[in-house]
C-alpha cells in the first residue's frame, strides 16, 4: 500500500513539474509560431481553405453527395435555398419517403451511400441482415476495453475502441476494396455499441449510477436499437425511434469538404488501415467547431433561460440575442450558436426537414413552449445578425440548432450528442474511404508557404 501511495505521489509531482514547465515555455510558442495576418493575404493563402467569399479551395472530386448553397443567375452567383443530395437523391425526399411508410430509413440510405443506388426489397433485407450479423463485439471486449478507463470523453473512448478492434482483425492491414468494405460494414454496425456502452460505463464508474448493458435486438433497426441500448427498461415510442432515425439520415453525409470527411480521405490516401482512418475521423469530429456544435447550442439555450425572465416575451429574447452578438452574454464570443454555415446562406435543408419531426416530438413530450422559443430565435436571429454585422452572405439556422433539442427530448445525455453524430457519419466516412481507395493515385499532400526569410547560422551552445 505504501509503495502504491508513493507511486501516486511521484506521478502527481511529475505532472506538476511538467505543467509548470509547459506554462513557462509556451510563451516561446506564441513568440515564434504567431504569423502576421498580412502574410496570409500577401501569400494568397486562405485560412480554413476558404476565401473571403466563403468558397472552399477545391481539393478533390466526389460522386457521393452534393451540397448546394448558391446558384448562378444572369452570370452572377447568388445565394439560394440549400440543397443536399445523396448520390443524386434529395435528402429531404429520402427522409420523408423512407419513413413515410412507417419504416426506418437509416439502413436504406446507408446502402445508397455505400453502393451508389437505392436497394430493391431483397437487397435491403440482405443488407439489414448483414448489419445485424455484424452488430456484435468480440468476446469480453466490452469489459476488457470499453469499461477499462471509463471517461466522459466518449469520442476518445470510441477512438480507443476502434483502434483496439484492429487487434481482433487478422486482416486489419489489408486495404483491398472488398476487405475495407467488410471492415466498414462491421464498424458501422458496432458504432452504436461503442458509443452507448461507453456512456453506460462512464455513468456507472464515474457517476456512481446503475450499469445497464443490453444486447441489441436483431429484429430492430439501428435507431430502435440505440434507444433500446440506452434506456434502462429498453422502452421507447414509435415517434422517438422515427425522429432518431431521421436525425441519423440527416447527419450521415455532407460532402467531402467537411473536416472529418476530409481527414478520412487524407489518411486513406496515405495507405493507412480502416481502423486508423476511422479513429482519425472520430478525433476530427469531436471538435466543438465540427461535431460538438449542438452542445454549444444547448449550453447557450440554458444560459438564455437563466438570463431571460419571460422567454415568451420576444423583446426580452431579442435583447438577449443582441447581447450575444455584442459579446456580453453566455461565453462572450459574439456568436449565436446554431446560426450560420460555410455553404448554406438561405436555408439548411437538414434543418428544414428536421423541424417537422422536432415539432411532432415536442407535442408528444409536452415541450411546445420550448419549440416556440426555438422557432422565435430562428426567425429573429438572422434579422439581428444582418442588422449588426457586415456579412458577405445570408445566415440561417443549421441542423445543429435543432439536433441538441431533439436529443434532450429523447432523454439522450449530452455526453452522447457527438457520438450519435459519429454513428451516423460513419456511413459517409466509409463511402468516402472506398471512393478514395478506388481512385487513389497519390497521397494528399497540400503545400504550405514558408515565411522563413533567411537561413540562420548555427550558434554554439557556449555562445548563446
Amino acid at each position: 500500500m505504501e509503495r502504491f501511495k508513493d507511486a501516486l505521489t511521484r506521478a502527481k509531482q511529475t505532472r506538476e513539474t511538467i505543467s509548470n514547465y509547459a506554462r513557462h515555455s509556451s510563451a516561446l510558442c506564441y513568440k515564434h509560431d504567431t504569423i502576421d495576418d498580412a502574410l496570409f493575404n500577401r501569400c494568397h493563402v486562405f485560412r480554413g481553405l476558404r476565401d473571403k467569399q466563403g468558397h472552399g479551395v477545391v481539393t478533390g472530386i466526389t460522386n457521393i453527395s452534393r451540397v448546394d448553397g448558391r446558384k448562378v443567375v444572369d452570370g452572377k452567383e447568388v445565394a439560394c435555398d440549400g440543397r443536399l443530395l445523396y448520390r443524386g437523391y434529395n435528402v429531404i425526399d429520402l427522409v420523408r419517403n423512407c419513413i413515410s411508410s412507417g419504416g426506418f430509413g437509416f439502413e436504406e440510405v446507408a446502402y445508397l451511400l455505400l453502393f451508389g443506388e437505392l436497394p430493391d426489397k431483397w437487397q435491403l433485407e440482405e443488407f439489414r441482415s448483414i448489419l445485424c450479423d455484424c452488430r456484435r463485439l468480440p468476446e469480453d471486449f466490452t469489459r476488457d476495453v470499453i469499461m477499462k478507463g471509463a471517461t466522459s470523453d466518449l469520442m476518445n473512448s470510441m477512438a480507443k475502441s476502434v483502434l483496439s478492434l484492429a487487434s481482433y482483425d487478422p486482416s486489419a492491414m489489408d486495404i483491398s476494396v472488398p476487405n475495407v468494405l467488410r471492415q466498414c460494414l462491421q464498424l458501422i454496425s458496432v458504432f452504436p455499441l461503442l458509443a452507448i456502452y461507453g456512456y453506460q460505463s462512464y455513468n456507472h464508474y464515474l457517476c456512481d449510477d446503475s450499469l445497464y448493458i443490453h444486447r441489441p435486438d436483431p429484429q430492430l433497426s439501428t435507431a430502435e436499437n440505440m434507444l433500446r441500448l440506452l434506456r434502462p427498461d429498453c422502452s421507447y415510442t414509435e415517434t422517438e425511434a422515427h425522429v432518431l432515425d431521421a436525425a441519423l439520415i440527416l447527419h450521415m453525409e455532407h460532402g467531402g469538404g467537411n473536416n472529418s470527411t476530409f481527414t478520412t480521405r487524407v489518411v486513406t490516401s496515405a495507405g493507412s488501415d480502416t481502423y486508423s482512418v476511422m479513429a482519425a475521423a472520430l478525433t476530427s469530429l469531436k471538435g466543438p467547431k465540427h461535431g460538438g456544435a449542438n452542445i454549444k447550442v444547448m449550453e447557450m439555450m440554458k444560459d438564455l433561460k437563466e438570463s431571460v425572465k419571460d422567454t415568451t416575451n420576444e423583446t426580452q429574447v431579442r435583447d438577449y440575442l443582441a447581447k450575444l452578438l455584442d459579446g456580453k452574454a453566455f461565453d462572450h464570443k459574439g456568436l449565436i450558436y446554431g446560426l450560420g454555415h460555410a455553404i448554406y446562406a438561405v436555408s439548411d435543408p437538414r434543418a428544414e426537414v428536421f423541424r417537422g419531426y422536432v415539432q411532432k416530438l415536442a407535442e408528444e413530450k409536452g415541450r411546445m413552449e420550448d419549440f416556440a422559443l426555438y422557432s422565435n430565435i430562428e426567425r429573429m436571429a438572422p434579422e439581428l445578425i444582418n442588422e449588426r454585422r457586415k456579412i458577405y452572405k445570408g445566415v440561417c439556422v443549421n441542423v445543429d440548432f435543432y439536433s441538441g433539442f431533439v436529443y434532450s427530448m429523447l432523454d439522450i445525455p449530452v455526453e452522447l450528442y457527438t457520438p450519435i453524430f459519429a454513428v451516423a457519419r460513419s456511413v459517409g466516412w466509409s463511402a468516402h474511404r472506398l471512393e478514395e481507395l478506388v481512385n487513389m493515385d497519390k497521397i494528399i499532400r497540400p503545400a504550405y508557404e514558408s515565411v522563413i526569410e533567411d537561413e540562420r547560422a548555427y550558434v554554439p551552445l557556449e555562445k548563446r
